[in-house]
């Protein structure tokens, strides 16, 4: 390993403190992230070893500027993923969809609620992404519970619902998907082998965070039905705008499994077609009329957070650079030396990785360093391929900024990675070891 990968890895390593010390340090989380990936990709263009046989400052550019494009292509699919789905479910929230779904979820005691709240979450993320799922589910609190304090809980909770429903589930998380395309794990299998795991690595949590809530909700005025009642939606319209946003986004994994198109280009048709739709329902408005106009896709787009996705941006392409150096690919050989190839330990250790850095880069690196076998462990729907979906996939409950589901939770609530760390992580530790227990009875003990 290089001085300047090395170096690459301090850079990194001090920047991930200062987003993790973003309450002390008062330094938006964004800000650091983007500084993190240009010093990072600085020092990788200005490393010989990254370009054998290259001598001309031409030639070098040329080839590390194609190896950026690369992982921005990777990284701008994601993002354009969480604007099409945060636009889609703000539209939708903002029309009135969401009315008749919060109050299925609407109870007035507060561990009553966490229990509707978690299980929405864990099986409506098995369908749709963990990333959309939170997203969604964020937006129906901000509805339900005023009290920030205990709206923090719950939103947390979301997080480690959406990242375990994901896990089972071959659509619900892009590492499932990952390992699932390249036929390392089969759908009918992973879930009969992960479901059980996956229910338990959430209840255990759920139920440790509700011993904190006590009483009842507080009263609130339901701000989506006042909303609504000034847009000029009728009833049948509202649902409408829900089944075209709601809907579509459960259609995406189809429209991908049928066109092989990467799933961006199915929110982008979601969202042309809601757009289409809510254009058609106000397009007798008159001009500046304050329901209409603020509910049109067209303002509602102008609000996505871009701080949550130029974070977003920074720290996967920052992570990009540690794949790029070869870092992320010695640690799992290290892990697998270390621990003489026992599988249940090595995923284990991915899936505390996966809470640190993302979890997309981790299974990427082991899916190169570790071929399909024909027998074992490593053949195809084998433990390791099976626990390494669960673990990549439940891991990242452990840190918020562990899962695309944590940083959008955290742009969305504005939680702090100290107050997660002190109050959730433990909990979500918990809930993770007791998953990979059940599934050892599974595999060793029942036969599965």
């Amino acid at each position: 390993m290089s001085t300047l990968t090395l170096v690459i890895v301090a850079v990194f390593i001090f920047g991930y403190l200062c987003i993790a010390l973003e309450t002390l340090t008062r330094v938006n989380k964004a800000a650091v992230a983007l500084l993190m990936l240009v010093a990072c990709w600085t020092l990788y263009m200005f490393d010989p070893g990254n370009f054998p046989g290259l001598t001309s400052a031409d030639a070098v550019a040329s080839a590390a500027g194609g190896v950026i494009e690369r992982h921005l292509g990777g990284t701008a699919t994601t993002l354009f993923f969480l604007m099409g789905a945060m636009t889609i479910v703000e539209t939708v929230d903002q029309n009135g969809g969401f009315n008749f779904v919060r109050g299925l979820l609407r109870t007035r005691s507060k561990r009553g609620l966490l229990w509707r709240i978690t299980v929405m979450t864990f099986f409506l993320s098995a369908i749709l992404d963990n990333m959309t799922t939170a997203v969604v589910m964020v937006m129906i609190l901000r509805k339900l519970i005023d009290d920030r304090k205990d709206r923090l809980v719950y939103a947390s909770l979301v997080i480690i619902a959406a990242n375990s429903g994901g896990a089972f589930s071959p659509i619900g998380d892009v590492t499932t998907i990952m390992l699932w395309n390249k036929g390392l794990i089969t759908a009918a299998n992973v879930i009969k082998e992960l479901l059980v795991p996956s229910l338990v690595s959430v209840i255990v949590p759920a139920y440790l965070l509700s011993l904190s809530l006590k009483g009842d909700v507080a009263a609130t005025i339901d701000r989506g039905d006042l909303a609504t009642a000034d847009s000029g939606l009728t009833a049948g319209q509202r649902k409408a705008v829900f089944w075209v946003g709601v809907g579509g986004l459960v259609f995406v994994p189809v429209f991908k499994s049928i066109t092989h198109l990467p799933p961006f280009v199915g929110i982008l048709l979601v969202l042309g077609a809601l757009w289409l739709v809510t254009e058609l329902f106000y397009r007798g408005a008159p001009e500046g009329d304050g329901g209409g106009t603020l509910k049109r896709v067209s303002h509602i787009i102008s609000r996505v957070d871009m701080s949550t996705i130029l974070f977003f941006l920074g720290i996967l392409m920052a992570v990009a650079c540690l794949q790029e150096v070869g870092v992320l690919a010695a640690v799992g050989e290290g892990l697998d030396v270390a621990f003489d190839g026992n599988h249940y330990l090595v995923t284990s250790i991915i899936g505390v990785l996966s809470s640190i850095v993302d979890n997309v880069p981790l299974v990427a690196g082991c899916m190169g360093m570790y071929p399909m076998a024909e027998v074992g462990d490593m053949a195809r729907d084998g433990v390791f391929w099976q626990l390494l979906a669960y673990c990549a996939g439940v891991g990242g409950s452990m840190l918020i900024i562990g899962s695309a589901a944590g940083v959008v939770v955290m742009g969305l609530e504005k939680i702090t990675f100290g107050w997660y760390m002190r109050r959730i992580t433990w909990v979500a530790f918990l809930g993770y070891v007791a998953g990979i227990l059940v599934y050892w009875v599974e595999k060793s003990v029942i036969g599965l």
